[in-house]
């Protein structure tokens, strides 16, 4: 079957709806209306002689035949605009590669690292977005993104970046009053939005019955250690991104185990588009950022010398 070029539109039309598994979206995405997707979408159908979608109340999903030729399509497209961008890169001097983060992450993690990939490849020039919101992955938005959560998201290919661990940190003053995990749960305490929290970290403590006093919570885990650097209370930390207050002495790690936690950094990017060269130069940066990664001895290392910084009694002598 030769492709003509009258259904280049519908095969465009039918690309945009396979990847957001959805009409509307896929008409915003395109400036169409729903209507006219759902168009060229059966005039497809029509010419292939199969269904692509099965419809439902809440939308569509792909069939097999479907599920073939998105990826065929969705493949074919990204070889197109990485041609495209190839020919224009040739032109301009640098390239962009865009990112939504976290915002926690980017400042706390990445950005200490990020010197040393502007180093390797200085004609590459990165756009980050930390909005709280989850981006949507069209084709006016980023080209990955990393993210912490449980590793699948719908439209997306997910990558595992690196894991994490909760450990107990509070400001210097509090330090004295928390020389056992059962002293922390006398403590005010600071909280984030996330899945796992005080209670989960009691429990591993073998802190039974406590009843935490969390007295302020935060949507940005960077604002929770922030206020518990300020003085409001012990704080719950990520070791990927409590580093810069341990080691400026703002926070300080209180005893206790260090929890694993259930979610993970991800690196995510569109299923049905393939990476260009500049961004996966950048996730491969970043996976090699994170196997390299000595979070956890350097809070060891900071802990420790916190400890041996402390004033000692005099000797008895």
């Amino acid at each position: 079957m030769n492709i003509r070029p009258e259904l280049l539109p519908a095969l465009a039309a039918f690309e945009a709806a396979a990847r957001h598994q959805n009409f509307a979206h896929a008409a915003e995405e395109l400036h169409l209306t729903a209507s006219a997707i759902s168009h060229h979408v059966r005039r497809l159908e029509s010419r292939l002689g199969i269904s692509l979608f099965r419809r439902h109340a809440r939308g569509v999903i792909l069939t097999a035949q479907g599920r073939m030729l998105a990826d065929a399509t969705g493949s074919a497209l990204a070889d197109l605009e990485s041609t495209l961008r190839s020919l224009r890169d040739g032109r301009d001097e640098h390239v962009r590669v865009r990112i939504t983060t976290l915002h926690s992450l980017l400042n706390a993690w990445l950005l200490p690292r990020l010197a040393e990939f502007s180093t390797r490849h200085p004609q590459v020039r990165l756009e980050f977005d930390n909005s709280i919101a989850l981006t949507r992955f069209d084709d006016s938005g980023p080209d990955l993104g990393i993210r912490y959560g449980p590793g699948h998201w719908p439209g997306l290919s997910a990558h595992l970046m690196m894991g994490d661990e909760l450990i107990p940190a509070a400001a210097p003053q509090f330090v004295k009053r928390a020389k056992t995990p059962d002293a922390i749960a006398g403590l005010p305490l600071v909280s984030d939005l996330a899945r796992q929290g005080w209670p989960d970290w009691f429990r591993a403590a073998g802190v039974h019955g406590a009843q935490p006093n969390i007295r302020h919570t935060f949507s940005d885990s960077t604002d929770a250690l922030e206020a518990s650097a300020r003085g409001l209370g012990a704080v719950l930390a990520r070791t990927k991104i409590v580093m810069p207050w341990l080691a400026a002495g703002r926070l300080q790690r209180l005893p206790g185990p260090a929890l694993p936690t259930r979610w993970s950094y991800y690196i995510v990017h569109p299923s049905h588009r393939r990476l260009h060269p500049a961004a996966k130069r950048f996730a491969d940066w970043l996976l090699e950022a994170a196997a390299r990664d000595t979070t956890a001895s350097e809070v060891s290392a900071v802990a420790a010398n916190a400890h041996n910084a402390r004033p000692r009694p005099p000797s008895r002598r």
